[in-house]
């Protein structure tokens, strides 16, 4: 729910806090030139939806290998871990404007994997938009980050001073130490050129849009998938696993040894994805299952870890509304004293503590257990099976929850419901 005014001064009245909302420096308008970077992606292609539903009609969107379907915007191809291409975007587009979304992203099997990539590709994109951010002029820029940036036993919920003060997970510390590392960059160029940049840490986010490849998505949308292809083979409907297959990568380099006119290897495909009949039937004359048998045979799906962990998760059309307000209220120096133009005249707001990364958690601040959401999913998709754990295989980090208190203060909070939000998305899904 967004705020007014009036009700933000009344909420730090009563908690005992100065507020002071005046007109920002560099205000954006709807005709500011506002660049998105990665719009191919799931958070960059949520913010020019809001950008576009809010009447701004001055954006430029850019992406690295897959074009969207965009109007209303320029689209420019750009690879952001090049210097030489971000630079000359940078000189040639002169964004007033900017959101960083463009990353390398993926689940604990990606991160795990892909170490090198992780690292290697999110520091170069950060040290490349940050520096041309300064050296071109950029009014203001919103770096968007990940919670994985905390310790892995963060207390909980996690504050924003919690950053640096022990051991990340190690299972995502690639992607970590690159987020972190764009967080100081934006901190540090503040404080000594003057520049307007702020970093937003979101929480495990899900949305239209996502990456359903299972071996490098988030782990909602992968329960989407997986629970979609159990109820299809439940419901003994090969054509819509093999529209399934088509329609989306499948991951784990499984795409090139399926073979769609081959049932057999379409059920070893989901079996290799956890994804099976209780008690398979093997006909043995045509050695392959026989599924209109297994109908009458449950279906089970393997998921990893032990269910326990606890994860908090945010519909990525609220955080880009949260990303929009913020660009539009709130400038770096209002939230350091350490900021090179922080003093009376240009300090907006004042409360403590203050937020010396220039870093503002965005979330629900609520949470449940990875078993509670594949329930969730489970019900919502219609699947009627079995959820069994393979609990050789890591949970991750035990908790991450963010504490959202400043984006509170700040006088934005949350809109879409979890239950709502998966089911909009499950739609999107089936329909897409």
């Amino acid at each position: 729910m967004l705020l007014g005014m009036t009700e933000v001064k009344d909420l730090a009245q009563n908690d005992k806090r100065q507020w002071k909302f005046e007109m920002i420096e560099n205000k954006m308008n709807k005709g500011s030139k506002i660049a998105v970077l990665g719009v191919s992606g799931l958070v960059g292609s949520a913010i020019v939806r809001k950008l576009l539903e809010r009447g701004y009609n001055n954006i430029i969107g850019t992406y690295k290998n897959r074009k969207p379907d965009f109007k209303g915007i320029q689209m420019l191809q750009v690879d952001l871990t090049s210097q030489e291409q971000t630079q000359k975007f940078f000189e040639t587009v002169k964004p007033e404007y900017v959101f960083l979304a463009a990353a390398k992203v993926g689940g604990i099997l990606a991160n795990n994997t892909y170490k090198a990539e992780f690292i290697y590709e999110n520091m170069a994109i950060a040290l490349n938009v940050i520096h041309s951010a300064y050296k071109y002029g950029v009014k203001k820029l919103l770096n968007l980050g990940s919670s994985c940036i905390y310790p892995k036993h963060a207390p909980q919920p996690m504050k924003e001073e919690y950053l640096l003060t022990a051991p990340l997970e190690p299972t995502n510390e690639p992607y970590a130490i690159a987020k972190i590392a764009a967080i100081k960059l934006c901190r540090y160029y503040n404080e000594q050129y003057g520049t307007n940049f702020l970093s937003v840490m979101p929480t495990n986010l899900y949305g239209p849009f996502d990456n359903f490849n299972l071996e490098t998505s988030h782990v909602l949308p992968a329960l989407i998938r997986k629970f979609h292809l159990a109820k299809l083979l439940e419901e003994g409907d090969i054509e819509g696993i093999k529209r399934d297959f088509q329609k989306y990568p499948i991951g784990f380099g499984l795409d090139e040894k399926l073979d769609l006119s081959d049932q057999s290897s379409i059920l070893q495909i989901l079996t290799h994805l956890g994804i099976k009949f209780s008690n398979p039937v093997t006909n043995l004359e045509h050695r392959t299952l026989n599924i209109e048998l297994q109908t009458r045979n449950k279906v089970t799906v393997t998921l990893w870890g032990a269910g326990k962990a606890y994860r908090e998760f945010l519909h990525v059309d609220d955080l880009a509304d949260a990303c929009v307000f913020l660009m539009e209220n709130i400038d770096a120096w209002s939230l350091s004293p350490s900021h090179l133009k922080s003093n009376s005249e240009h300090r907006t707001l004042n409360f403590e503590p203050l937020l010396p990364d220039y870093l503002i958690n965005v979330g629900t601040g609520e949470d449940l257990t990875i078993d509670e959401l594949a329930y969730t999913i489970k019900n919502i998709v219609g699947f009627r099976g079995d959820i069994n754990y393979d609990t050789s295989k890591p949970d991750g980090t035990p908790r991450k929850l963010l504490d959202v208190t400043n984006i509170k203060r700040l006088g934005w909070s949350y809109k879409i419901g979890l239950i709502d939000g998966i089911k909009s998305v499950y739609e999107w899904y089936r329909e897409s």
